[in-house]
């Protein structure tokens, strides 16, 4: 039987810290299922490096003794990999535990308070242009031995471009979540709430992939399933981008997040407006949305000579 000391279970290693972090992340700061997912996703990388670089299990003596050398060649593993703002998302999310895991006396390491993270740029969203969005399309439907893992990696990417989304949201969607209409709930940052229209390719994709998925669903199943039947990684179908990506010859910056700025990118060339994207994005500021006027060069272009005089 478990004991359990303000609602949170026993710790005995870093596995159960982890859980009752997650657990105090949840009720006690309130932190979105996306927010948990990523935490979940940068720990895990963190101590699989680590079971490596120590050639060994973690235990809490193994996270006091780490140097800075040894959090710098974490992030340094991470740079070929990830983005610089997921590796410094990744320090921030390994400093919170830490700092949890003083607070509850089961470890304290001061070295990894100092590590910097990579600089970040202000960099203007790299969007997939339309022509390229078609040919990834066409191509991650046909990657796997599996077919029903092929009309799952297209559902997810056709959701993903043709409805905004991060990939947090969509693979944090249920089975109960299957948009029988128009438009899709989306609960996304800060645990807010937003309606986005879906296409009918959208329901189509999907509804192609429920049918020929061998697994049971049931209300409260993940939409989005992996080979063994549990929910999907991200970084398997991170993955899968990637190799759309070297087959189509495309940049590094070609992610699944690049597809959501894609969505919004080809929204503002078709004529949209500002603030009616920024709602289907679920940017808390306009500003955030405003870095898609960068991209569009071709319809400013357009619009200055249709209506400046001396154009």
């Amino acid at each position: 039987m478990v004991e359990t000391v303000l609602n949170l279970p026993v710790v005995a290693n870093v596995s159960d810290a982890i859980t009752a972090w997650q657990e105090w992340m949840r009720h006690g700061k309130r932190a979105s299922n996306h927010t948990l997912i990523s935490y979940h996703t940068d720990l895990r990388h963190f101590l699989e490096f680590l079971s490596q670089h120590l050639g060994g299990r973690v235990s809490f003596k193994h996270l006091e003794k780490l140097e800075a050398k040894d959090f710098r060649a974490w992030l340094a593993n991470r740079s070929g990999e990830f983005e610089a703002t997921s590796t410094a998302r990744a320090l921030s999310t390994i400093k919170s535990f830490y700092r949890y895991l003083e607070k509850q006396s089961h470890a304290k390491n001061d070295a990894i308070l100092h590590i910097r993270g990579p600089k970040l740029k202000k960099s203007i969203p790299k969007a997939v242009s339309e022509e390229q969005s078609t040919q990834a399309l066409g191509i991650i439907g046909t990657q796997h031995e599996e077919e029903w893992v092929n009309k799952r990696d297209l559902a997810l990417l056709v959701l993903i471009y043709g409805c905004g989304l991060r990939i947090s949201e969509a693979l944090s969607l249920r089975y109960r979540d299957i948009p029988q209409h128009d438009n899709l709930r989306i609960l996304g940052k800060g645990n807010k709430e937003r309606m986005v229209p879906v296409l009918p390719a959208v329901k189509d994709a999907i509804a192609d992939y429920v049918s020929a998925c061998p697994y049971p669903f049931s209300e409260n199943s993940p939409l989005f399933l992996g080979q063994r039947g549990k929910a999907l990684d991200p970084a398997i179908f991170q993955l899968q981008v990637r190799k759309v990506r070297r087959a189509l010859g495309l940049s590094d910056t070609v992610t699944p997040h690049a597809f959501r700025h894609s969505f919004a990118t080809h929204l503002l060339s078709a004529g949209g407006d500002l603030r009616s994207i920024q709602e289907l994005l679920g940017h808390a500021s306009l500003s955030t949305t405003q870095r898609y006027t960068h991209v569009d060069k071709t319809r400013l272009m357009n619009a200055y000579k249709n209506a400046h005089p001396r154009a």
